[in-house]
């Protein structure tokens, strides 16, 4: 019997025992669980439970510390550790529990509950009858879709969808049960089943709020900004001072690109919420992206003030790159990334601004430790794995063959619009789109994810093989190619302001090359490359908003780099000399002569302005956006060489034909 299989009886045996009251039996028999490497996060917790029972709390809250750091986001390990302080009369750490418990389940009634006690007797009546209604709420499910809320808490999404699809097929109009497989769905990046799902359910409950904030999240996943503007527009014109709706509102103007309301917006909730965290966050973005940098330090440092827990804030200023903390800034950091108070999302933003902060001042190890600690906990909340990546780039390689593009060739939609720029995050792509977008016939837009988007939703709904794309492509007829290169231009027509052509910085789609090809032939492709150790390590260091999973360790981002640079050369071979590529370090070097040769590729006549994008004012949204704001310039160059002793597994992930 493998390890597994033996974790999984030992647990059923244990379960047993706790169900007859047996809590020092349970114990002995989870222990080898226990030990496994890495350790069972379900046996770690049901040890920590016995042990409670057993008034050993020493022994519970060690179990659910080694629990917690394994699996920061195990809300049932969260709901323990507020049961544990609470027997043991730690009455402000239970409520934290409790609450962070929620936040990472919902489903878990019985923290509502203990919430709703533990306010009502701090005498805050209004938070008790809001955590009491979620409480009853859930009393109300059906337990089936209790359960999928537990699993989707858990990332068991294949055992979510069975479930819910079963139930829904005994009740196809339930509305939860909608609302829920479209989470599953969005999550799987089906957003078109996401789509029509909760706008189905919207049609039957058009009062439930949360279906409403579903939808509009989905519509602007899928890049329907406008369709998400409309819906955000109605829900506030419901209830014109509900705060929550107008945050929502402004988020949508932010990505139609009209910073200057959504700052507006953000503004007027601080009237109402003037020390509201999250707001002067989301405000500080809008009027970073905005190229109000002044001004959005000053949100971000109000936020900071409002709530010295909030990690994302004063990650957010380190974010900058320009930005100088003080001494009592990095010591109240340090402090609150090792406070009680501070959840894993925190510690992990406070982990990577302290690796930045004491970058900066040239204390390297200590840098160092933070931007491993942060990655750790970062990579710890994470599913990827190097092996999972590299079996998704051996498929383009074995499907995307030269007798694939021979057959399917001219296919697609003939527009020449798109310029892809593509490669690894943190490569130059946000640099050599800011000299496009300064071209009078370029509108630079954002990393668009309508290739990623429709990549999973032709894999199709049987995820468990692998799903049906790239063997898909084999398939598609002539009026499929044009049609899905058709719909690629008309969902991407809302970022351009009517330039002939528009770019597209989405760095992932190195992968779909392939695709991109065959719906839209005439399509221009630039492979933004930088050297490998200063490109892995400055992802590295990158703390990503989303995605990019693969950046949270040196050995997988080393050996991401080799797949992307051993893909790259199969485009190379089976799609002669459609990529352009332009290596970082010479479009620094040399960048008059680099622009020409980008501009000759697009078809493009030279123009000076490109030579000046520093000056180009249009909003970026990217981790480079204030460095694209300053002329050329090599500071960064070289920066990973002051990190070379620790860089080892960097350096044997990438091998010795890239690493130096």
């Amino acid at each position: 019997m493998n390890e597994p299989e033996r974790d999984i009886d030992l647990i059923k045996s244990a379960r047993a025992d706790m169900r007859a009251g047996r809590f020092e039996a349970a114990l002995a028999v989870l222990a080898p669980a226990c030990a496994s490497e890495p350790a069972n996060a379900e046996a770690l917790y049901m040890s920590a439970v016995c042990a409670r029972y057993l008034k050993r709390f020493d022994e519970a809250g060690a179990l659910l510390s080694q629990l917690t750091a394994a699996a920061p986001d195990f809300g049932r390990a969260w709901q323990e550790a507020g049961h544990l302080a609470r027997d043991t009369g730690d009455v402000p750490r239970a409520l934290t529990a409790y609450q962070r418990a929620c936040q990472y389940n919902p489903a878990l009634e019985a923290s509502w509950r203990a919430q709703a006690d533990l306010l009502a007797r701090a005498g805050q009546a209004q938070e008790a009858e809001a955590a009491l209604a979620q409480a009853e709420r859930l009393k109300a499910l059906p337990r089936e879709l209790v359960t999928v809320t537990h699993l989707l808490s858990e990332g068991k999404l294949l055992k979510a969808e069975n479930l819910c699809r079963a139930f829904l097929k005994q009740h196809p109009t339930h509305v939860e049960g909608m609302r829920l497989l479209a989470e599953i769905a969005v999550r799987f990046g089906i957003l078109e089943d996401a789509e029509i799902l909760l706008e189905n359910a919207v049609e039957f409950e058009p009062d439930n709020i949360q279906l409403r904030l579903d939808y509009i999240q989905t519509l602007r996943k899928r890049q329907k900004f406008a369709a998400a503007l409309r819906e955000a527009e109605a829900l506030s014109a419901r209830e014109p001072g509900n705060p929550v709706f107008t945050s929502h509102l402004a988020i949508e103007k932010m990505q139609t690109g009209d910073y200057e309301t959504a700052v507006a917006l953000f503004n007027t909730v601080l009237e109402k919420l003037p020390a509201d965290p999250a707001t002067l966050t989301s405000r500080g973005h809008a009027l970073k992206t905005w190229g109000k940098q002044a001004e959005a330090i000053e949100s971000y440092r109000a936020a900071c003030r409002a709530r010295p827990t909030q990690g994302d804030a004063w990650y957010a200023l380190a974010n900058l790159k320009t930005y100088e903390f003080s001494d009592a800034d990095i010591a109240e950091m340090k402090a609150r990334e090792v406070g009680a108070d501070s959840g894993p999302n925190d510690r992990v933003h406070f982990c990577f601004a302290l690796g930045k902060a004491l970058e900066d001042r040239g204390e390297i190890a200590e840098s160092f430790a933070y931007y491993v600690r942060g990655n750790d906990l970062k990579r710890a909340q994470s599913r990827y794995t190097s092996e999972g990546m590299e079996a998704e780039f051996a498929a383009q390689k074995e499907v995307c063959t030269s007798a694939l593009f021979e057959r399917q060739a001219g296919k697609g939609d003939p527009a020449p619009d798109p310029i892809f720029i593509l490669g690894l995050p943190r490569a130059g792509s946000t640099l050599i789109e800011q000299i496009l977008a300064s071209h009078s016939q370029v509108d630079g837009t954002l990393e668009l994810p309508n290739i990623l988007a429709l990549s999973q939703r032709l894999r199709g709904r049987d995820r468990a093989s692998g799903g049906a794309y790239p063997g898909i492509l084999h398939d598609l007829t002539a009026g499929q190619l044009a049609e899905l290169g058709r719909d690629y231009i008309e969902t991407t027509r809302i970022h351009r302001a009517g330039a002939p052509f528009f770019t597209d910085k989405m760095p992932n789609n190195f992968r779909h090359i392939g695709l991109i090809h065959l719906i839209l032939p005439n399509a221009k492709i630039i492979d933004a490359r930088r050297e490998p150790m200063a490109c892995c390590f400055s992802g590295f260091k990158q703390l990503f908003a989303e995605g990019q999973e693969f950046t949270y360790g040196l050995d997988e981002i080393g050996r991401y780099y080799r797949g992307y640079v051993d893909l790259m050369e199969h485009w190379d071979a089976v799609l002669p000399g459609k990529v352009l590529r332009v290596q970082h370090e010479d479009l620094v070097a040399d960048l008059e002569g680099q622009v020409r040769r980008i501009l000759d590729y697009c078809g493009l006549e030279f123009e000076p302005a490109c030579l000046e994008f520093h000056k180009t004012e249009r909003a970026v949204r990217t981790a480079s956006s204030e460095q694209v704001r300053q002329p050329i310039n090599t500071r960064g160059l070289d920066a990973w060489q002051k990190f070379e002793p620790h860089l080892g597994p960097l350096k044997a992930a990438l091998g010795p034909e890239l690493a130096p």
